[in-house]
């Protein structure tokens, strides 16, 4: 057996995904497909490397070794040839957390940041929580793609009021993994009407093959100055819970405003346990997350032949990247409260409503695709059986 096929039983665990379904307005036996960790074991490496340090007994306050910021520079620069340098790294316990700070950073009260929907939620939260207006330039769905409008976004960076992007990339959820000319052509824009980007790659590591990522300094390299890079290895090793994420940011003056609100929100240490993991795991984890994303894949094709065959009415939007299956439900001809219905109640299934990225996601639902077949079949058959007793 595949170690990926393994069901874990996680419920009991303190586990947002499982165990709180009545909470989120979901039945107390909901089949759970919905926030971005995976139901598979962390690699042994780094379960073996947090086991050590627990025999040790002491949690108390820690920092980086140099070791730690090796493993993550070496990791970039293997995989996405990015030479970063030390100074850029600043550690926050999750990219939402780094997100709300770049809005309290680069922006003022009442100033516009641009987003591009449907896109994670969290973005628009942390916009409207620190009083700054949502500007939208929705990404066009046209024969199951997703593209940008460049010239319905550059009407949107050009407003005096929009001094911040927040890039999504690969983007959430829709799966593009955007090529190096497309990110040329947003770094352009952004350049030429003043807007600073925060770019949150957390999803880079699960881009396909013939679909590379592409960082987005080593994309538009004059706008470095004027970017932040927002990283984890939480997505890449299921390390979520652990509050380890690095935020590159490579322009001084940038640099010191974001520390500046961090310190402003009395965030301090790191997790000692996080930075244990994600040393590790950069440095011995790939093994593992290359057999892991084989598994995602062959996820994605069973969803794929299933809906094909069982759900015709479905349509999967195909991914070029992430482990996210963006499905187009228009073709049940339901409104978005029928459709979520039919989702929860009907089928029992806990999966992320596309309306909560955006007014563009009403129409789809989006399945986490990192969990066991058993576990995927399961949900489909539920879902299958729910539509034909429509």
């Amino acid at each position: 057996m595949d170690i990926f096929d393994k069901v874990i039983d996680r419920k009991g665990t303190h586990s947002l995904k499982f165990d709180f379904p009545e909470k989120h307005g979901q039945k107390k036996d909901a089949l759970a497909l919905w926030v971005a960790d995976m139901d598979f074991s962390a690699p042994d490496c780094v379960v073996n490397a947090l086991e050590k340090e627990v025999k040790r007994g002491i949690f108390g306050y820690g920092e980086p070794l140099d070791s730690y910021y090796e493993a993550v520079e070496g990791w970039f620069l293997k995989y996405y040839g990015w030479k970063t340098k030390r100074e850029w790294l600043v550690k926050t316990p999750g990219i939402v957390f780094a997100l709300a700070m770049a809005v309290r950073a680069f922006t003022k009260e009442g100033e516009g940041v641009l987003i591009q929907p449907p896109v994670y939620y969290p973005f628009s939260n942390v916009i409207r929580n620190n009083n700054r207006k949502i500007v939208e330039s929705p990404l066009v769905y046209k024969n199951g793609k997703y593209s940008i409008d460049f010239s319905d976004f550059e009407e949107k960076a050009s407003r005096s009021d929009v001094t911040l992007f927040i890039l999504c990339s690969p983007h959430n959820p829709v799966g593009r993994v955007w090529t190096k000319e497309e990110l040329q052509k947003l770094g352009e824009i952004c350049k030429r009407h003043s807007v600073k980007i925060v770019a949150d790659e957390i999803h880079c590591d699960f881009a396909f093959e013939n679909h590379p990522h592409t960082n987005f300094c080593l994309a538009v390299p004059e706008m470095a100055e004027n970017v932040c890079i927002c990283t984890a290895p939480s997505k890449t090793f299921n390390l979520a819970g652990l509050q380890t994420s690095n935020i590159f940011i490579p322009g001084e003056e940038m640099r010191k405003s974001f520390l500046a609100e961090i310190d402003s929100a009395g965030y301090t240490q790191p997790n000692l346990l996080g930075i244990t993991a994600c040393q590790e795991a950069y440095l011995n984890g790939r093994e593992w997350f290359e057999k892991c994303k084989k598994y995602l894949i062959s996820n994605l094709d069973f969803m794929r032949s299933y809906l094909e065959k069982n759900i015709p009415q479905l349509k999967l939007v195909e991914p070029e990247g992430m482990y996210f299956a963006w499905v187009d439900c228009s073709g049940l001809k339901l409104s978005s409260d029928e459709l979520d219905d039919l989702i929860s109640n009907k089928a029992g299934l806990w999966l992320d409503s596309g309306k909560i990225f955006g007014e563009s996601g009403e129409q789809f639902q989006r399945f986490v695709l990192a969990c066991p077949r058993s576990t995927l079949e399961k949900a489909l058959s539920q879902l299958e059986k729910a539509i034909k007793e429509m």
